[in-house]
């Protein structure tokens, strides 16, 4: 089914309007509401608001989800989404395009705030969500849309298979935004498109989850010039690359000499940063698990005798790659894990720059740190993916004193 709402769960509130108070903001795009001591995660709303949501969602538990349908009283921060798609039952791939890009800061502020509170046993005090160059519109650079059995391109509605085609993006860059607009494509295919620095574009079609490697793109990034696969990572945001290297190496500070490592390493991208940072008599061992990222890093810091790259499991290999001096982790969303930052934490370095997409994990891994002697120094959390839920966060922990 491509089109419309699908209801897949049976519930006493399921299908039903209910007018609302919306409370505070919570994780993943939502605001919290309450209706007959039952939570509603609600969609679409902002704090403060009183709104008519439609629920979506509901198992018969303590919380159901909901989209607001109508905004009874608006607040202040609300603005009309600029994209036609954007609203309920429609695209999922954004969650505050109804509130002012200052408000969305905010926002994701309070929830950092409130997973570190709450995962973390953590309370961090007057923390802001930072702004990057770029605007709100325009920054995304990889992009992947699934074709609906009429061959129209489009994305998820939230929390459903159902697709909402779509013939623009304004969230990605106008090379990925022209071939939304370029027609139909093979239907029941996912597409993949990336634009790089350099002005090249890819756009591949496949079928199910498994991405294949792709183009072979170059970047720009850090004075250095980088080769990546279409299909691999890198940083959606243009500013990305540079933003998060700058702050992980202003917080870890190396020194010539040291012993670093690069954790879930990717195509090398801090490894060059650690490179010049540590010198010829340095070393940085980047350690990651995709054999085309690995590969990619590779000839990516050929030029640096210094480096030295491992493909495999992070955890497998820890007792390979230890002792060191400092350590820089970016982890998938799932986090780095209790077993990688208890066996990093008790083997004598002396700060782990930790970079982290999301901070729900972040906060855990946080917690498992400071339980094993160490502490959180230093936290910045930037707004890389703006009218989303996400941020991108960097933090420093060193041995408590």
């Amino acid at each position: 089914m491509s089109g419309g709402r699908q209801w897949r769960r049976a519930g006493p509130l399921l299908g039903q309007r209910l007018e609302l108070q919306i409370g505070a903001v919570a994780n993943l795009g939502c605001c919290v509401a309450r209706h007959e001591g039952r939570v509603v995660f609600v969609r679409h709303a902002l704090p403060g608001e009183r709104v008519v949501a439609m629920v979506t969602e509901d198992k018969g538990g303590s919380f159901c989800r909901a989209d607001a349908v109508s905004i009874l009283t608006p607040s202040p921060d609300r603005v009309a989404p600029p994209c036609p798609f954007a609203g309920p039952g429609r695209c999922g791939g954004c969650d505050w395009q109804h509130a002012t890009p200052e408000a969305q800061r905010r926002l994701k502020a309070d929830v950092v705030r409130e997973l570190f509170a709450r995962i973390g046993q953590l309370e961090l005090g007057d923390m802001r969500v930072e702004e990057v160059p770029g605007g709100s519109f325009g920054w995304r650079t990889r992009a992947q849309f699934a074709v609906d059995d009429s061959g129209q391109p489009g994305l998820r509605r939230s929390r459903e298979h159902s697709i909402q085609p779509i013939d623009d993006c304004l969230l990605t860059v106008p090379a990925i935004r022209a071939e939304l607009a370029a027609g139909p494509r093979r239907p029941g295919t996912m597409l993949d498109v990336a634009a790089s620095a350099t002005g090249e574009v890819s756009v591949g079609e496949r079928v199910g989850r498994q991405r294949p490697p792709g183009d072979l793109l170059h970047e720009r990034a850090i004075g250095r010039d980088w080769e990546v696969h279409a299909g691999g990572f890198w940083q959606v945001h243009p500013e990305a690359a540079g933003t998060l290297v700058d702050c992980a190496l202003d917080f870890l500070a190396p020194l010539p000499g040291e012993r670093a490592l690069d954790l879930y390493a990717g195509v090398g991208l801090f490894s060059g940063a650690l490179a010049a940072a540590v010198g010829p008599d340095g070393l940085v061992t980047a350690v990651e698990s995709d054999v085309t990222a690995a590969e990619d890093a590779t000839r990516n810091l050929a030029d640096l005798p210094q480096v030295r790259v491992r493909s495999g499991d992070v955890a497998a290999l820890l007792d390979e790659v230890l002792p060191t001096d400092i350590a820089v982790l970016d982890p998938p969303r799932a986090g780095a894990g209790r077993a990688v930052i208890e066996a990093l934490v008790h083997s004598g370095l002396r700060a782990i720059g930790y970079v982290s997409c999301d901070a729900a994990t972040l906060a855990a891994d946080v917690r498992v740190a400071r339980d094993n002697g160490f502490e959180l120094t230093a936290l910045r959390v930037f707004d890389l993916f703006p009218n989303s839920h996400h941020v991108e966060c960097v933090a420093l922990l060193v041995p408590a004193v």
